[in-house]
C-alpha cells in the first residue's frame, strides 16, 4: 500500500477554531464538492446552512435513513458512512477525522480519509491529536493548524440546582438524561433533550426550545461534542463513563477536551466543570483541558477495502486481512461482520449464496444498521429475510414491508415507546432508501418519512410535556423579577406557589419537592412557609378541640390525627407512660405548639389506660397490701403474664384474703402461669408488643407484630418461628414450647384436662379417659383438640411445660388396665386400641371431642384454622409393629438421678425407661438466661411445694381447700412397686375463711341449692 498526501489538506485544532465553516466557505467555492460529516444530526445542520449559501436546487442531503436528491445538485451532505468511495467531484472534506481511532466506526473513517479524493482539493477537519499520524501515513500532506477563537476556563464542581443558565449537561445513557432533565424541570423550569437516537426533526425541534430561550440548560449526550453549534456558555459533566460498544470505560482527555469546547461560541469564553457523581477533575487534566494538550493517536482503525466475494468464506478472509503499513490496526467485528458471521453458519444460507454476485448482495444486506440496539442474532434473522427476498424475488415483500410499516404508525405511548417505534421506522427508511432493493422506492420513501416524522413531532411533544414545565419558567422569571409570590393550601395539603406544586403538609410537617435547592428554591420555600405559618395555627386549634376517635397510635410507634403523623413515642423506665415527641416544624410555636402537645399526650394516656385497664388499675390498686402488692407489681412490670414456677414462693405464702383481692382485678391463678385473661385479645396484645418495643428498640426485631394477626384470627396454638424475638409470643399472649406456641388459657384449660388424671385412684369406678395408674396419663383427644396439635406436637408440648414420658409397650399398659379395672387383657387391649384410634382421628380429621368442662371449651376456643394446622402436620410413617404407649407424669428431680442414684440402677426394660430424659437447658421452652434452672424448680415441681399440695390437686386454686386426701403415690416413686407406699403424717393446717369471691364458694353454695 502506497500512500500519498499529495493534494491534501488537514485543518486541525480544538473546538470553537471555524473548521466546519471554513470546510463550507471552500466546498461552495468549486462546482461540486462532497462533505461527509460524523452524525446524521450535523450533517442536516450542515446541509441547511448550505442551501441557504446556494440553493436546495444544488444541495443533496444523504445519510442512511435519509436522501434528498435533486437533478442538477452540485453539493452533497453525507454522513461518512453514506459518502461515495470514488468521487468525480472537484472538493472532498471529511470532518472530525479523530474518529478514525473509534473501535466501533474507525475503520470507516480511516478508509475515507486514505482513499477518497477531490479533483481538485482534499480537505481533512479534525483534533490536531491527528498530526503526526497523517503526516505518517499521507507524506507530503499540508497541515494547517488553528487556534481557538475563545478561551476556556474550569469552574469547579457545582450541584446540578446550582448550575448557571446557558449551561449543557451531559450525560452518557437516556435514562441519566431524562432524570437530570426531570430535575431541571422540576427546579428551573425545564429543559431540551438531545440524544443521537432522536430522528433530526426532534432534535432540531428540541435545540430550538433552547436557542429561543423557552429553557436555560440542555441535557444532551457526547452527540454535542461532535460539531454542533449552540450558544452554550458553561459545559458540566454528569458522567465521565460511557460504554464504547465493547465496554464501560473513562473518557480520555482528548474526549473531554471534545465536548468540553462545545461552551463559548466565536470570541466569547466559555467555562466547563462536573457536577452529579463526578469528582472534580485534578490540577493535570484542568491544564491539559484549558491548553487543548492532548496525546496523539497512535494507530487507525482499518478494515481493508478489497473484499474477495468468491464465497463467504473468502470474504470472511479478507475481513480478517491485517493491514501492511504501520500505524493501522485491524478493526474489531463491527455490526455487519458479526452479522456475517451468524448467517454464515445457516445451511439455507450457504446453498442460496453459490455466486459471487450473492456473496456481494449478502455482504450489502449485512450493512442494514441495528437502530432497535436488538442482539446479533435477532439482527441476522431479519438480515437473512430480507436477503432471501432480494435473491429470489429481486426486491423486498412490499407486503412483508407493509406490515412492518403499519405497526410502527402510531402515536400514541410514552417516550420509550416513541423513541422504539422510530428506531424501527428507521429500518424501513434506510431500506427504502438502498438502491435496487424495492421495486418503488419512492413511495416507501415518502411513507416512511412521514411515518418518521410524525414519530418524531409526537416524540418532540412528549419531551417537552415532560421535562419543560412552563408554570416553573414563568415562577422563576418572577423570581428574578422580585415579585410577591402567592401561596396555597389546597384541603389535601398540596402546597401551591404561584400555582405550582411546592410540597406537601402532613400534619405539622412540610415535606417539600424532592431536589429543592438553591437560591432560586429557597425564595420559593420561604413563600410557602409564610402561608404555613397560619395554617399550622389553625391546624392546632382544630387538633386540640378534637374528639379522641380523630387519634390513632399506629404499630410504628407514631400518632396520627385524621391519618396524618403528629408524634412519636418512645420508651421510658415506666413501660405504661411512654414518652411523646412532637412531629412539627419549627413553624408550629408558642400556645400553639404546647396545645398539641397537651392534647396528645392527653389521648395516649387515656388509650394506654382504656386498652389495657386491668393492667392500669391493678398498678393503681390501693387495697392490695403486702405480698400481694408485692406480685401485683411484678405481674405490671411483666405486663400481665408472670410464669407461676418464677413466684411460686410468693405464690405460697400469700393467703387466701390476698388472693381473693388479687382476683377482683381480674388476676387468675393458673397452674403454669399467673395472668390477667382480658389481656389475652387482640387489642391489648397488640399495644403490650408496642410498649414492650418501644422501651426494648424492639421495632425492627423480626416477629413484631406478627403474631397480633393470629391471636385475632382465634388460634389457640401455632408453629413457631426460630428466627422470631422469642418475647412476642408471651407478649401475644403465647407460651413458647419448642416447635409449637400455646395459648396461655388454652395450657390452663389442659391443666384442667390433665389434673382429674393424677387424682384417679387405680380401683377405682369409672376410669377418665387418659388415666392410668394415679401418677401417669396418656393424652386424648380433647387435649388435642384444644391445642389444635398432633401427636408429635403434644409431646413437644408436655416437655416443655415439664412432663416426662414412661414409654410402655401397648401390651403391657393393656394389661396393666385389664388389672386395675378387672377386665380381661383382651378388652383392656381393645379399650386402648380404641382410645389410641380416636386420638389419631382426631388428629388427622380435626375433630374436637372431650369431657367434663371440655366441651365447651373446645366449641369455643378451637377454630378451624388450628384444626387445619393440626390435619396438615407430618403425619408419622406407617409402622408394622405396634405404637409404644407413652405415659405422662410430673417431672421431678429424681429425673436427673436415674440409672446412677437408685439402689442397682433402673430395672425396667430398655423400652419402658424415661422416653424423654430431662434436658439442661431451655426448660419449659423459656429462654436460657430466664428458664434454665433445675428439674426442681420445674412448673410441676414448684407447684407441688405450693401450701403442702400441688398443682394437680384441684382446678386453678383448688390448693387452697386443705382437702389432702385421695392424694396418691407421689411420682417420684413410681418406679419402684415392690416397696409400700409410705405417708408421712403432718400436722393439721389451720383452716381459713373461705372467700366468698372464689368459685369454689359459689360451687358449695350451688350444691346447697340443688339439695334444697
Amino acid at each position: 500500500m502506497i500512500l500519498s498526501g499529495r493534494g491534501v489538506s488537514a485543518v486541525l485544532g480544538p473546538t470553537n477554531t471555524g473548521k466546519t465553516h471554513f470546510a463550507i466557505e471552500r466546498m461552495v467555492a468549486h462546482g461540486s464538492g462532497i462533505i461527509g460529516l460524523p452524525l446524521r444530526l450535523l450533517a442536516r445542520e450542515v446541509y441547511t446552512r448550505v442551501v441557504e449559501r446556494v440553493g436546495a436546487q444544488n444541495v443533496a442531503l444523504v445519510t442512511g435513513e435519509e436522501k434528498i436528491s435533486p437533478p442538477k445538485a452540485r453539493f452533497s451532505v453525507c454522513t461518512v458512512e453514506a459518502m461515495p468511495r470514488e468521487t468525480k467531484a472537484a472538493f472532498v472534506a471529511i470532518d472530525e477525522i479523530q474518529l478514525a481511532g473509534d473501535l466501533e466506526r474507525g475503520h470507516i473513517f480511516t478508509d475515507r480519509l486514505l482513499h477518497l479524493r477531490g479533483r481538485e482539493e482534499t480537505l481533512l477537519l479534525g483534533s490536531a491529536t491527528m498530526k503526526s499520524i497523517l503526516i505518517q501515513l499521507l507524506p507530503g500532506i499540508t497541515i494547517v493548524e488553528r487556534p481557538r477563537l475563545s478561551q476556556l476556563f474550569y469552574a469547579g464542581q457545582k450541584k446540578i440546582t446550582r448550575l448557571p443558565q446557558r449551561t449543557a449537561i451531559v450525560a452518557f445513557s437516556a435514562e441519566e438524561v431524562y432524570a437530570i432533565a426531570e430535575l431541571i424541570r422540576r427546579q428551573r423550569g425545564g429543559a431540551a433533550v438531545v440524544l443521537g437516537a432522536l430522528s433530526p426533526r426532534t432534535r432540531n425541534a428540541q435545540v430550538g426550545l433552547y436557542q429561543e430561550g423557552d429553557v436555560e440548560y440542555l441535557v444532551a449526550t457526547d452527540a454535542i461534542g461532535m460539531g454542533l453549534n449552540l450558544d452554550v456558555d458553561h459545559v458540566a459533566f454528569a458522567q465521565d463513563r460511557k460504554f464504547d460498544g465493547y465496554q464501560f470505560r473513562n473518557l480520555n482527555p482528548g474526549e473531554l477536551g471534545q465536548i468540553a469546547g462545545r461552551a463559548g461560541r466565536h470570541i466569547k469564553d466559555g467555562t466547563f466543570g462536573v457536577t452529579g457523581r463526578v469528582a472534580p477533575f485534578d490540577e493535570e487534566l484542568v491544564e491539559r483541558l484549558q491548553t487543548h494538550q492532548f496525546d496523539s493517536v497512535k494507530v487507525l482503525q482499518w478494515r481493508t477495502e478489497k473484499f474477495d466475494f468468491s464465497s463467504i468464506a473468502g470474504l470472511q478472509r479478507s475481513l480478517d486481512a491485517v493491514p501492511r503499513v504501520e500505524g493501522l490496526t485491524r478493526a474489531l467485528p463491527a455490526t455487519d461482520q458479526q452479522a456475517l458471521e451468524y448467517l454464515s453458519r445457516y445451511p439455507e444460507i450457504a446453498d442460496i449464496t453459490d455466486r459471487p454476485e450473492r456473496v456481494e448482495k449478502l455482504w450489502e444486506a449485512c450493512a442494514l444498521p441495528d437502530y432497535r440496539r436488538i442482539t446479533p442474532a435477532q439482527h441476522a434473522d431479519l438480515i437473512q429475510s430480507l436477503y432471501f427476498d432480494l435473491v429470489r424475488r429481486g426486491t423486498v415483500n412490499e407486503d412483508f414491508l407493509a406490515e412492518q410499516v403499519r405497526r410502527s404508525d402510531r402515536t400514541d405511548g410514552e417516550i420509550d415507546t416513541l423513541s422504539a417505534r422510530i428506531a424501527q421506522i428507521r429500518t424501513w427508511t434506510y431500506v427504502s432508501n438502498r438502491p435496487g432493493w424495492l421495486a418503488d422506492p419512492t413511495h416507501w420513501q415518502e411513507k416512511t418519512r412521514e411515518i418518521e416524522d410524525r414519530l418524531s413531532d409526537a416524540l418532540h411533544e412528549r419531551l417537552t410535556k415532560r421535562f419543560v414545565d412552563r408554570r416553573t419558567s414563568v415562577l422563576m422569571k418572577r423570581l428574578r423579577e422580585n415579585a410577591m409570590l402567592e401561596a396555597e393550601i389546597s384541603v389535601n395539603g398540596d402546597v401551591f406557589v404561584e400555582g405550582h406544586a411546592m410540597g406537601q403538609l402532613a400534619g405539622f410537617r412540610f415535606t417539600p419537592i424532592s431536589g429543592m435547592e438553591g437560591p432560586d428554591a429557597k425564595a420559593v420555600q420561604a413563600a410557602a412557609y409564610k402561608a404555613l405559618a397560619l395554617e399550622f395555627e389553625a391546624r392546632a386549634a382544630r387538633l386540640h378541640a378534637s374528639g379522641n376517635n380523630d387519634l390513632a397510635i399506629g404499630s410504628d410507634g407514631l400518632v396520627r390525627w385524621l391519618g396524618d403523623p403528629v408524634a412519636r413515642l418512645i420508651g421510658t423506665d415506666h413501660i405504661l407512660h411512654p414518652r411523646v415527641i412532637l412531629l412539627a416544624d419549627e413553624q408550629l410555636t408558642g400556645m400553639a405548639r404546647d396545645h398539641v402537645a397537651a392534647r396528645i399526650e392527653r389521648f395516649v394516656n387515656h388509650h394506654i389506660s382504656t386498652v389495657l385497664k386491668p393492667l392500669d388499675d391493678l398498678s393503681r390498686a390501693e387495697d392490695l397490701q403486702g405480698l400481694a402488692k408485692g406480685l401485683a407489681f411484678q405481674l405490671v412490670e411483666n405486663l400481665g403474664v408472670l410464669f407461676r414456677r418464677d413466684v411460686a414462693d410468693d405464690v405460697k405464702t400469700l393467703d387466701q384474703d390476698g388472693r381473693a383481692s388479687m382476683r377482683r382485678y381480674g388476676v387468675r391463678f393458673g397452674a403454669y402461669h399467673i395472668f390477667m385473661p382480658a389481656l389475652l385479645k387482640p387489642a391489648p396484645a397488640e399495644l403490650i408488643t408496642l410498649l414492650w418495643a418501644l422501651k426494648h428498640d424492639g421495632l425492627d426485631k423480626p416477629g413484631y407484630g406478627d403474631l397480633i394477626p393470629v391471636l385475632a384470627a382465634g388460634r389457640t396454638s401455632v408453629v413457631t418461628d426460630p428466627s422470631y424475638e422469642r418475647m412476642f409470643y408471651k407478649l401475644a399472649g403465647f407460651r413458647f414450647l419448642g416447635k409449637r406456641a400455646v395459648r396461655i388459657d388454652i395450657l390452663e384449660r389442659l391443666a384442667d384436662l390433665i389434673r382429674p388424671l393424677l387424682q384417679w385412684k387405680p380401683g377405682s369406678p369409672a376410669r377418665p379417659d387418659g388415666a392410668y395408674d394415679g401418677r401417669r396419663f396418656t393424652t386424648t383427644t380433647a387435649m388435642l383438640s384444644i391445642l389444635g396439635a398432633t401427636p408429635d406436637d403434644m409431646e413437644e408440648i408436655l416437655k416443655g411445660l415439664g412432663y416426662r414420658a414412661d414409654s410402655v409397650s401397648a401390651e403391657e399398659a393393656a394389661a396393666f388396665l385389664a388389672a386395675q379395672t378387672g377386665s380381661t387383657p383382651t378388652e383392656a387391649a381393645a379399650a386402648e386400641k380404641s382410645e389410641d384410634d380416636s386420638v389419631d382421628d382426631a388428629d388427622q380429621a380435626g375433630e374436637t371431642a372431650s369431657e367434663g368442662e371440655a366441651p365447651a371449651a373446645v366449641a369455643e376456643e378451637q377454630p378451624a384454622a388450628a384444626a387445619e394446622d393440626a390435619a396438615s402436620a407430618e403425619q408419622p410413617a406407617e409402622s408394622t409393629e405396634p405404637k409404644p404407649v407413652l405415659l405422662w407424669r410430673p417431672g421431678g428431680r429424681s429425673d436427673n438421678q436415674r440409672g446412677t442414684g437408685r439402689p442397682g440402677g433402673d430395672r425396667r426394660p430398655q423400652g419402658q425407661r424415661n422416653a424423654a430424659p430431662r434436658e439442661g437447658g431451655e426448660a419449659g421452652g423459656e429462654k436460657r438466661g430466664e428458664g434454665r434452672r433445675d428439674d426442681r424448680r420445674s412448673d410441676n415441681r414448684g407447684e407441688r411445694r405450693d401450701d403442702n399440695r400441688g398443682k394437680f390437686a384441684g382446678k386453678g386454686d383448688r390448693q387452697d381447700r386443705g382437702d389432702r386426701k385421695d392424694r396418691g403415690p407421689r411420682p417420684e416413686r413410681d418406679n419402684n412397686k415392690s416397696q409400700p407406699a409410705r405417708f408421712e403424717a403432718k400436722p393439721p393446717r389451720k383452716e381459713k375463711p373461705l372467700d366468698p369471691d372464689s368459685p369454689f364458694a359459689k360451687l358449695a353454695a350451688l350444691k346447697e341449692q340443688l339439695k334444697k
